[in-house]
């Protein structure tokens, strides 16, 4: 066989097995580019809004917190795992895992007196 096809077939054979094991990882990186669902809530008088959002239960998902007053705040919750500083003015995300269904507290450390919310999954 002239030496050009048989570097072509070794080219072609080469290219089938990287397709075979870069495809898989391509599909799965697709899969976790796709978006979790957002709960979105808002800081503002030190106060969320809403104060009960709800969320799916065993699905993960993302919470976004606008930080609308002139004052830095503390996202927390105990029980979702997660402490968060967030700037005066500004959003911050966070990933949190599934959850099984229940009530979920959070607060502002800074003001936990007037600043809590829970979380509803259902």
């Amino acid at each position: 066989m002239p030496r050009h096809l048989a570097n072509s077939r070794r080219i072609g054979a080469v290219a089938i097995s990287l397709a075979l094991v870069l495809g898989p990882a391509k599909l799965s990186q697709t899969a976790l580019s796709q978006e979790a669902p957002t709960v979105k809530l808002t800081l503002k008088n030190h106060r969320f809004e809403p104060a009960e959002p709800h969320a799916a239960a065993n699905k993960a998902f993302t919470i976004e917190v606008t930080n609308l007053d002139g004052t830095p705040a503390e996202f927390e919750s105990k029980t979702l795992r997660v402490e968060k500083v967030i700037a005066a003015n500004s959003t911050v995300s966070m990933q949190i895992r599934a959850l099984a269904p229940g009530r979920y507290r959070f607060f502002d450390d800074y003001h936990e007196d007037t600043t809590e919310g829970f979380l509803v999954v259902q």
